[in-house]
């Protein structure tokens, strides 16, 4: 059987052009992603950096994303870093059962890709951090954890 050169050609080939077929295929008939539609609600997933004391947190939809990231520098504040110019943000941290509600945050320069939310300590790892932001006309929502901000000890 494997002294016949077309038969051994045919065995190496046939998983490439399998291969090959499927991703052509994924390609042509698969979900394509499509722009954000002005007044629908987005979620953002919270990456695998947000799990651990890493100090950044990671929210991302298709091109959409957003950073968290603790700045001491003046005073303490969460600060959110943006892909994309945002028009508005608003953030509640706190217990999930005691949430007094979302407070807007502040704009860090006149781009609006930073904004700052004022914290009076870090929070703890039983909080949450919950965020909506708006992009032209668009909303995404998020809800992290803050075990990225706990201390390594």
């Amino acid at each position: 059987m494997f002294t016949n050169k077309h038969v051994v050609v045919a065995l190496l080939v046939a998983p490439v052009l399998s291969i090959m077929a499927w991703f052509a295929v994924g390609t042509l008939t698969g979900e394509q992603a499509a722009p954000a539609k002005p007044g629908v609600a987005y979620p953002l997933v919270e990456k695998s950096n947000c799990r651990y004391a890493s100090g950044i947190c990671d929210l991302e939809n298709q091109d959409v994303k957003l950073t968290l990231a603790l700045d001491e520098s003046v005073g303490l504040s969460l600060q959110l870093t943006a892909s994309h110019a945002v028009e508005a943000v608003l953030m509640s941290v706190s217990h999930p059962q005691s949430d007094p509600g979302p407070r807007p945050m502040q704009a860090a320069d006149e781009k609006g890709l930073e904004w700052r939310f004022p914290l009076s300590n870090v929070p703890q790892a039983t909080e949450r951090i919950r965020v909506v932001i708006s992009i032209e006309d668009s909303t995404y929502f998020a809800d992290a954890s803050t075990l990225f901000l706990q201390q390594e000890g």
